[in-house]
């Protein structure tokens, strides 16, 4: 999960109540031609990440098999990993494609944030290694600024299958304030977000 940065321009929206679908459609709206809010645009795919961020990475295995891979590409094509109570995604029938825009929702102690993300690239490889997946990177109106990756992986040597998360972020003042705090938050994404791919390929019909 990534924190606010005290360089960016626009703020994510704090609310004190869940926003309307209206009010989200103009949020995304306002977005559409704003450039992304950092500069290494794109690092998460080499892995070579910018100095003075915070670098996240965990992975889980999801079972063996090509047909626990298929399910869990598809669960990444339908945004599983943000299936958590305190999250929600806007909106889950988003397109995986390069420039798509979407908002992720969070509830927090009393209140609501809105923030601005945006489809970097997309992985699709085949090989030694097969792997699907895309990362977003913030918008002006995201809290923070910084890039994720979301992955599946399908390894032939021993026929594993696993969901990877790799973030680059930059936490705000206040994150800095309340680090403890901030990293908990960050770790409770990365635990809930690998419970729900898992939940999402052992659930599969």
């Amino acid at each position: 999960m990534l924190f606010p940065d005290r360089n960016a321009k626009i703020l994510s929206v704090f609310l004190l109540r869940r926003p309307s679908a209206e009010f989200v459609r103009e949020f995304l709206l306002s977005q559409n031609d704003q450039p992304f809010s950092y500069d290494a645009l794109g690092a998460t795919r080499e892995e070579s990440l910018p100095r003075n961020y915070n670098v996240d990475h965990n992975r889980v295995q999801l079972g063996s098999g090509t047909h626990v891979f298929d399910r869990a590409c598809e669960a990444i094509r339908q945004w599983k990993m943000f299936d958590m109570p305190w999250l929600s995604l806007c909106w889950p029938d988003a397109a995986i494609e390069p420039g798509t825009n979407i908002a992720v929702l969070a509830s927090h102690a009393g209140f609501w944030s809105l923030n601005a993300c945006r489809i970097v690239y997309v992985i699709d490889e085949h090989g030694v290694c097969e792997r699907y997946g895309f990362a977003y990177g913030t918008l002006p109106k995201h809290g923070e600024r910084g890039e994720e990756r979301f992955s599946v992986e399908f390894h032939p040597k021993d026929n594993s299958v696993w969901y990877d998360i790799y973030a680059f972020s930059r936490p705000s003042l206040l994150a800095r304030l309340g680090y403890p705090y901030a990293r908990m938050l960050q770790h409770r994404f990365a635990r809930d977000s690998m419970n729900a791919m898992a939940n999402a390929v052992a659930n599969h019909p």
